[in-house]
């Protein structure tokens, strides 16, 4: 009779992989999710933000899940879903970058 291999010893490498994609691959993912989500709830008005199709503009209005906006020097008002700002740079930033 020959032996058979430790069902355990079987399943070790693959138990390993999964182990690795949540460090190196899940994990990660949910902590910029967390941040992202974070900025977004924490839009004030006077804001300067960016668009995920790259408009930028200053917060005027903030509301549950929208945000108006004002881009350019004509005074174009836009009204942007919250989801849509792919980063905020906040007037404390540019003070202390000064």
């Amino acid at each position: 009779m020959s032996q058979q291999p430790n069902l355990l010893l079987s399943f070790l490498p693959m138990i390993a992989m999964v182990i690795v994609f949540y460090f190196l691959l899940i994990r990660p993912q949910q902590k910029k999710q967390k941040e992202v989500l974070a900025m977004r709830s924490n839009i004030a008005v006077n804001d300067d933000v960016v668009t995920i199709g790259g408009i930028r503009g200053k917060v005027l209005l903030v509301k549950e899940d929208y945000i108006v906006m004002e881009s350019s020097a004509t005074k174009t008002r836009l009204d942007v879903m919250k989801w849509g700002i792919s980063s905020v740079e906040s007037k404390k930033s540019k003070q202390e970058e000064l």
